[in-house]
């Protein structure tokens, strides 16, 4: 049988390591032929090479995928233990982010086998699929859809959550398939992402897992690094069901919230201003001209507080700070100036400039230290 052999990652388009990981000969085609006595006398097995990225560490074939790789085909699902652990992991799923009543997409309906029972947790389940028959049979609740685009939009959407259990293993695009389902859920959305375990293949040397409608063997850290890369946060990522799947909790990532350094700014700022209200701005200087400093003076504006800056680096030395145009000077100038406030942005120096004057300069001074969480006088 000829395949069509891939030469990069799927994922990164990295280069493989060379040469292939594993080659196993005379492998089955596909998990899901099974010859008749028709067929059986013409069918013949392939070789499957296992190949590793060089750049981001995925473990993939580089077989195309097999012919039905859009579809979900279930044998284990009709299982009552795979049935009792769903259950139970559908309700801890639902309840830890409030979900009830809201809609929630499995990508990779099947027969939609767990979508009845995501919809016994007062949630609104639906599911897309490529087969045809689960759509006849559920039309209002099963898509025919393919998510292979970041612009495909399912009915319905969007969602607050979705499930995809044991199908991105067979896809050839995931990184297409997971911008789809970012698109397809609401900024808050959450999901859940199981594959097979490859850690636990390698752990227990199972070398008969590999088949080539399986492309991709996740481990917990390059299934993070996927989804990571992808614009999701990982919420919690572990073995399940027996060590032979990894699930994910994700959700989508929003933007980080930096209105806290916002206030506190204004906080030092407003400290900054009690601290030289005495004092006019002839008789107040900062000591220290790095880039943290540099920032605090013009963010601040502290050229309208302050008439120069001291620095021991020589280099810095009458020349001004960059934007707020203060002059720097040597220490010296502390003395020659009649300084009466100090203040001292010198950060893991700050405690021995500090020491400095109360050593070597007048013991009225004032003079205060910029910490994280605002002047400190000393």
């Amino acid at each position: 049988m000829t395949i069509k052999h891939i030469n990069r990652c799927r994922v990164c388009k990295g280069n493989f390591f060379t040469p292939p990981l594993l080659c196993f000969e005379n492998m089955p085609s596909m998990a899901q032929n099974f010859p008749d006595e028709a067929s059986v006398t013409e069918d013949c097995g392939e070789t499957l090479e296992v190949h590793q990225c060089e750049k981001c560490g995925l473990v993939q074939l580089n077989s195309e995928p097999v012919p039905y790789y859009r579809e979900v085909i279930r044998a284990a699902a009709f299982s009552d233990e795979m049935q009792s652990f769903r259950i139970k992991q559908f309700s801890d799923f639902v309840n830890s982010f409030s979900l009830q009543g809201e809609r929630i997409l499995e990508v990779g309906a099947g027969q939609g086998e767990y979508l009845q029972l995501m919809a016994k947790q007062d949630v609104q389940a639906f599911g897309t699929e490529w087969s045809d028959l689960p759509i006849q049979k559920n039309p209002e609740r099963i898509f025919k859809c393919y998510l292979d685009s970041a612009d495909c939009i399912v009915p319905e959407a969007p969602f607050k959550a979705f499930y995809c259990l044991n199908f991105m293993e067979h896809m050839p695009d995931p990184v297409s398939f997971l911008q789809a389902v970012h698109n397809n859920i609401t900024p808050d959305g959450v999901g859940l992402i199981e594959v097979p375990n490859f850690d636990m293949v390698v752990k227990q040397k199972l070398f008969s897992e590999f088949i080539r409608d399986h492309l991709f063997y996740f481990t917990q850290a390059s299934l993070s690094n996927l989804l990571e890369n992808n614009g999701f946060e990982i919420i919690s990522c572990k073995p399940v069901w027996h060590d032979y799947s990894l699930s994910a909790i994700v959700k989508k990532r929003s933007s980080t919230d930096l209105t806290g350094l916002i206030k506190d700014k204004t906080q030092i700022h407003q400290e900054i201003k009690k601290f030289t209200h005495d004092y006019t701005v002839q008789e107040t200087a900062i000591w220290g001209a790095g880039h943290q400093a540099l920032a605090v003076i013009s963010l601040l504006e502290l050229h309208q507080d302050f008439s120069f800056v001291v620095d021991s680096a020589t280099f810095k030395q009458g020349k001004f700070t960059p934007a707020s145009h203060l002059k720097i000077l040597s220490p010296e100038a502390i003395k020659t100036h009649k300084t009466k406030a100090i203040l001292i942005m010198a950060a893991s120096y700050s405690d021995e400039v500090a020491r400095i004057i109360r050593s070597e300069y007048s013991p009225d001074l004032k003079v205060a230290i910029l910490r994280n969480s605002g002047l400190e006088l000393v």
